[in-house]
Parts: structure tokens; C-alpha cells; sequence
């Protein structure tokens, strides 16, 4: 039996049941393997079906994180031990784990994510689509894939576009972390609650009047969520985001990806965030800030169904180019953190290299994502 997630309904006073899910990798800080993907979407689709249920809740084990991403190393062996292209693994993984974050982003029923400790990569792709995003004073969101070798995936693409000032680019291209007052700014999360809360919950969604209809629940669950927030005495950090904004603001206005990279390798910044965020950016792959710069430009006009299948492309061809390799070696096998980028220098990496990463090994009709 296969307990990478765990699964259980809850009877409510009503007669109604609610379903939640575990990631149960708690050593892992319950990074996303294939398996984990597969049980998690199977019971999404049949709970979505089971009029029954009346809303979902996921949430991860320990205390550490909600989800730290998905398992990059074993994805690194995979495409070493096979070279062929698009890389299968690659291809499945990445097919279903987009799969997965399009169902939350489209879920008719209510969908609760509980993003306390780390939430990443991976991670970020199950909390931003849920209906019900709740962030605690633990809460420690990024995407750093530029310190790997690859972009910000898992619908990135997507949710970046929406935030103020353009600031979710500047996370793209910088990796820097958010915590649970930044994430209400940028559309992260919706409420934060108690570190201690989840009992409270459970025992208020118990006794609460469940509907038949899921808008009516939807309703239901933002109401409760509020009271609890109301309540929440937790010391929870100021936010970093907010006081940069205006910074970020002119960083992104000046003109092109040169000009920001030039800025933050011969600019000094007094706020520690922000001198954190330009080191990371200083460390990271100059291919990945490149595609990620494109990325935002050519998204703005997708649908959600169309960003998910474009970045099945991206992914696929990130893991056949060295850099994904390289950055993963550095970071998490080697961990001499000394990536030795195969384009390492933004003039180094042209266009035609940029255009490279969208080029599609499927024909339309073929793509693994095409009925989304």
C-alpha cells in the first residue's frame, strides 16, 4: 500500500463529508515524485465526482513545510541515465504534475491548501490554483529555479503575471522569498491563520452548513477561513515586497533584460531583501533569466490551459539543454554551489537560443496537454 499521500473524509453535522489529503514525505519536506502526482490527482477527479463530498483539503506533514518542490535530483539522474529526446520522465512528470495544478486551478468544489513552513517550486503549483490559499507566520514561499538551471514553472507563467508592478517577474528572475504578509500581496494566499489552527478548523468545518450547490460553499469556507483569521494572535513578520515595490518598479522600467542585469550587478542595495534578492539573481543561470524575461512577455495574453501546455515545452527542452543539470549538481549533489553555466554571461545567450526553449517537439494535436 502506498502511503506517499494519505488520504480521509470527514463526516460533517450535516451528513456531507469533506475530503483531505496528506503529503506524508515529511523527511523530504514532501517534495512531489511522480507517484505522490498520480494518487493526488486520481482522488481530486474522484472526489470532484462524489456529490458527497462538499469540499477538499490538502495540507503537508511535519511542521518544516507544506510542499519544498519537486524531487529535481531524481529527475537529473533520469535524463544521465537517458538522453533521448523529449526525455520520457521528463515528459510524464512533468505532463502530470501540470495535469494536477490545472485540475486545483479549475476545481468546482471548494479546495483548501494549507501553505505553512516552505512552500516551493512545486509546492507554489498546488497552493496558487486552490480556491482557499492560507498562509501561517511560518509560511516561506519561493520559486528559485534560476539557481538551477530552470524557470518558474508549475503555471508561473500565469500566476506572476498577476501580481503589482510587475513584481513577479522580479521573483522570476531573482528567486526571492516571500513570507506570509508578502503573499497576500501578491495574490499567493488569501487568509493567515494560526500556526496552531488546523483542529480549529477541522472542528468548525465539522459543524459548519454544508450545501448541495459549491458556490454556495465556496462562500461558506471564505466566511469561516475570516473568522478565523479575525482571531489569529500569532506574531506574524512584516512584509518585505510592500517597502521594495517602488525600487522593483524602476528596476523592471528600464527598458530591457540588459539594463536590469547591469543594474543589479553594478547597483547596491541598502534593504537586506533586496541585496539578497540581487545576489541570488548575480548566482543564477543567465539562460534561465533570459527565457524567464521572454516568458513574461509572451504569456500575457494566454489562457491557463495554453501557459501549462507552453510550459511542458519549456520544461522538456530545459532538461535537454546542460544548464538544469549543471545547476542541479551544484545545488543539491555536489553542493560546491560553483554552477559553471554553459552561457555564463546574459550576452552570452542570444535569441535564437531564447526561441529555442518554445520550440515544441509535438505537433498540436500531439502535445500531452492538449485536452486541457
Amino acid at each position: 500500500m502506498n502511503d506517499a499521500v494519505l488520504f480521509d473524509e470527514i463526516a460533517t453535522a450535516g451528513g456531507r463529508r469533506i475530503g483531505v489529503a496528506l503529503l506524508n514525505a515529511e523527511k523530504s519536506l514532501n517534495a512531489l515524485n511522480l507517484e505522490m502526482i498520480r494518487l493526488l490527482d486520481a482522488r481530486l477527479s474522484i472526489w470532484d465526482r462524489d456529490d458527497g463530498i462538499v469540499a477538499v483539503l490538502l495540507r503537508g506533514s511535519g511542521d518544516k513545510a507544506f510542499c519544498a518542490g519537486g524531487d529535481v535530483r531524481a529527475m537529473r539522474e533520469a535524463i544521465l541515465a537517458d538522453d533521448s529526446y523529449p526525455n520520457p520522465l521528463a515528459t510524464e512528470f512533468f505532463s502530470r504534475e501540470y495535469a494536477l495544478d490545472y485540475r486545483i486551478h479549475t476545481y468546482r468544489k471548494p479546495l483548501l491548501v494549507w501553505g505553512h513552513g516552505i512552500v516551493m517550486g512545486g509546492g507554489l503549483g498546488l497552493l496558487a490554483g486552490a480556491s482557499h490559499r492560507v498562509a501561517t507566520a511560518s509560511t516561506r514561499i519561493a520559486m528559485p529555479e534560476i539557481t538551477i538551471g530552470l524557470y518558474p514553472d508549475v503555471g508561473g507563467s500565469w500566476f506572476l503575471q498577476r501580481m503589482p508592478a510587475r513584481c513577479g517577474l522580479f521573483l522570476g528572475l531573482t528567486g526571492a522569498p516571500l513570507n506570509a504578509r508578502d503573499a497576500l500581496l501578491t495574490n499567493l494566499a488569501d487568509h493567515i491563520l494560526p500556526q496552531t489552527g488546523w483542529p480549529l478548523l477541522l472542528d468548525l468545518l465539522r459543524q459548519a452548513a454544508w450545501q448541495a450547490e459549491p458556490a454556495a460553499n465556496h462562500e461558506l469556507l471564505t466566511a469561516l477561513l475570516g473568522e478565523l483569521e479575525a482571531g489569529n494572535s500569532d506574531v506574524v513578520p512584516d512584509g518585505n515586497l510592500a517597502r521594495n515595490l517602488p525600487a522593483i518598479h524602476a528596476l523592471l522600467n528600464k527598458g530591457s533584460l540588459a539594463a536590469f542585469d547591469h543594474a543589479l550587478r553594478h547597483g547596491s542595495f541598502d534593504d537586506p531583501w533586496l541585496a539578497a534578492a540581487t545576489e541570488t539573481y548575480r548566482a543564477g543561470c543567465p539562460a534561465s533569466a533570459a527565457v524567464c524575461w521572454e516568458i513574461f512577455h509572451r504569456a500575457r495574453h494566454l489562457s491557463l490551459a495554453e501557459v501549462f501546455r507552453m510550459e511542458l515545452v519549456l520544461s522538456v527542452n530545459f532538461c535537454a539543454a546542460p544548464d538544469f543539470r549543471e545547476g542541479v549538481r551544484a545545488l543539491l549533489v555536489d553542493k560546491d554551489r560553483q554552477p559553471r553555466w554553459s552561457r555564463p554571461t546574459l550576452a552570452a545567450v542570444d535569441s535564437g537560443y531564447v526561441a529555442q526553449h518554445f520550440a515544441s517537439p509535438w505537433r498540436p494535436q500531439n502535445h500531452p496537454l492538449a485536452t486541457l
